[in-house]
């Protein structure tokens, strides 16, 4: 990662969960972010795929994690194309 770039979540009991984004696309209209709870500097760490929920209207990002099996699948290989010439090992 050449930049760090970090998002904070809000969970509905309010708990604060932080990702670094490790990449983002935009897919038929729609915006995803793969992230990973860890940082630069960690060997391994789990990566989540995020969909961006949010209305025009919305003052902040809505995002839910990505937890259909196929629509997994087929994002898994886009961000995998899409990091191939990166320093990152993606493992299902």
């Amino acid at each position: 990662m050449d930049e760090e770039k970090m998002i904070t979540l809000t969970t509905s009991d309010g708990e604060e969960l932080e990702f670094y984004v490790l990449e983002e696309t935009r897919i038929s209209g729609m915006n995803y972010l793969l992230v990973t709870d860890a940082d630069e500097d960690a060997e391994e760490g789990e990566c989540y795929i995020l969909k961006d929920r949010s209305k025009q209207e919305d003052e902040e990002a809505v995002y839910e994690f990505v937890d259909d099996d196929g629509e997994l699948d087929y994002l898994f290989k886009i961000f995998t194309e899409l990091m191939e010439d990166m320093d990152v090992d993606l493992e299902k």
